[in-house]
């Protein structure tokens, strides 16, 4: 036994199970952020109850189960509830999603299983997903078309409502698309001639012939304005022209507009694949879809597109400064003091609070760069600023600082396990010292290259702190790419995945229904982190063999 503990055996087999406890454990929370979150687009089954309460007054409540606990009577009855007989130590309640917000006024109800007189399952109940005030549960009976009201008959009821509400849909679509593209090109081309007045203004260069032009060009986009402005309210108006009409849980008729209606469904007639179909459909909306209602509902696609478009501009910006230091370093630095500094620095950086990042980049890239960028090159906007506000260039700025010790000390690895007889055979064949780095060491030293830009994008994509001093916000009313020249505007603020989850579960109004968004938010972002990371591995492994026949 005293053999085997100084062996060292027992240390490698309480370390290898460590790992294996850490592993299973990482892989146990992704799994269970994965249930919770792709869970939340599973279709639920909607439950109609009738209701008695211990005054006696009778209701009727629909929705779905979204929880449910045992609650013990002591406390219950401690809270003031007059139970009329004894429901034994434990009590059952469920948190059942109402909807119908503007009625009821709060999404979700708790409801005790004493109260329960029955509970069924319509089967021409449905669920209207809407695009603002949430879902509205109960019976659609009729759909008003021009104004005519016209009887939903069970034979065809669904699929007469999915046509009314496909047409309202599509040209809902249209006219956003009117709005965002065409109108606000217009707009964008408008604002432009107004800066270029301004910056002939300051320059003392402001002619009559030039207000002429100006004033003829602002005037033609004023009329194509007006026609498109026709045709938008044209469609808005057609996209409202129809309505349903709803018995909803209190009995009464309400009507909704279908332009405010995405979708409806009739969850209890849907079997396993009718299920699954809806399931992909909820996801791909969640991918595709912007967010609604203040983050709670719809999509994130403005924030899958903000975090990838920031996370490979910092790495378009890290890499080469983190290359070019750490070959200076390497190859070129006497070694000294100095240099000893410079690398216990850099180690040292690495270290450093994310937030302090924040605080630099705001001070020195935001203020500083950006309102001389904005003195020198739009003094006409002034003083609303372009460059000197958060924007999605000064992130990737301030992560790439943030990720730059990551990057240095990684390829300094690599080039530090390149033996240098390759140098030597290469200056021994007359090769300069700047040819050996570029056709020889550098190509080598790709794989660790690599490797510290995978570090450095897998941990400025979960970056949140400095990103909120330095451009990300909680809603981008446009991305930074767009059909507008220069086509790609790095000033603009953006979305991000990791902020999107502390926005929707700390900040948002309602806790309940952004529970499971930010279980969801959670795992797109870790797959957003493993695919930009396997990108990355996939290119490191392709490089480590290429240029693998040089190491011999």
């Amino acid at each position: 036994m005293g053999k085997w503990v100084k062996s060292g055996s027992p240390w490698i087999w309480m370390t290898g199970g460590a790992v294996s406890i850490s592993l299973i454990a990482v892989l146990g929370l992704l799994l269970l952020i994965a249930w919770r979150g792709l869970s939340y687009f599973w279709p639920a089954t909607i439950y109609q109850w009738e209701l008695e309460d211990n005054t006696g007054a009778r209701s009727t409540l629909i929705g779905e189960i979204y929880d449910r606990e045992e609650v013990p009577t002591e406390r219950l009855t401690a809270a003031g509830h007059v139970f009329k007989q004894p429901p034994g130590e434990f009590v059952t309640r469920y948190l059942v999603k109402t909807g119908n917000r503007e009625f009821v006024g709060l999404d979700f109800r708790w409801i005790l299983a004493t109260d329960i007189i029955s509970r069924s399952e319509p089967a021409d109940v449905a669920m209207l997903e809407r695009t603002k005030n949430g879902n509205f549960y109960g019976y659609p009976v009729a759909v008003i078309e021009n104004g005519k009201r016209l009887e939903l008959k069970n034979d065809a009821l669904e699929s007469s409502l999915m046509e009314h509400i496909e047409r309202a849909v599509a040209l809902s679509d249209k006219a956003l698309s009117l709005q965002k593209q065409d109108i606000g090109s217009i707009n964008y081309n408008i604002e432009k001639l107004r800066l270029k007045e301004r910056r002939y203004e300051l320059d003392g260069e402001l002619t009559d012939s030039r207000k002429q032009e100006l004033a003829a060009a602002k005037h033609s986009l004023e009329q194509d304005y007006k026609v498109l402005e026709k045709q938008l309210f044209a469609l808005r108006d057609e996209a409202a022209r129809d309505a349903v009409i709803v018995r909803d849980m209190r009995g009464v008729e309400v009507e909704l507009k279908l332009d405010t209606v995405l979708d409806v469904t009739y969850v209890n007639h849907l079997g396993l694949m009718g299920k699954i179909g809806k399931w992909f459909v909820g996801v791909g909306r969640f991918l595709l879809d912007d967010p609604r209602e203040a983050n709670t509902e719809g999509g994130v696609f403005p924030a899958i597109f903000g975090t990838v478009f920031m996370v490979i501009l910092m790495a378009i910006i890290v890499t080469p400064f983190g290359v070019i230091a750490a070959i200076y370093l390497h190859e070129y630095a006497k070694k000294g003091p100095i240099t000893k500094m410079i690398r216990i620095a850099v180690i040292n950086l690495a270290g450093v609070p994310s937030i302090v990042y924040g605080v630099f980049g705001l001070g020195f890239f935001v203020y500083m760069m950006g309102g001389s960028i904005d003195q020198l090159f739009y003094a006409e906007a002034l003083p609303s600023p372009t460059f000197g506000s958060p924007g999605v260039i000064w992130s990737a700025l301030t992560l790439a600082i943030l990720t730059l010790p990551v990057v240095i000390v990684s390829t300094e690895e690599g080039l530090s396990r390149i033996p240098s007889a390759v140098r030597q055979g290469s200056l021994a064949l007359g090769a300069t010292k700047a040819e050996t780095l570029w056709r020889i060491v550098i190509p080598m030293a790709s794989p660790a290259i690599m490797t510290g830009l995978i570090l450095a994008v897998a941990r400025a994509a979960g970056e949140v702190a400095p990103l909120m001093l330095v451009g990300v916000v909680k809603l981008a009313p446009t991305l930074p790419l767009d059909l507008n020249f220069p086509f790609v505007h790095l000033e603009r603020k953006f979305m991000h995945l990791g902020f999107h989850i502390y926005d929707v579960g700390f900040q948002s109004p309602n806790v309940e229904a952004a529970r499971p968004l930010v279980y969801a938010t959670s795992f797109l972002l870790v797959t957003v982190i493993v695919a930009l990371n396997l990108t990355a591995i996939s290119v490191r492994n392709h490089l480590r063999e290429k240029y693998r026949s040089l190491e011999h």
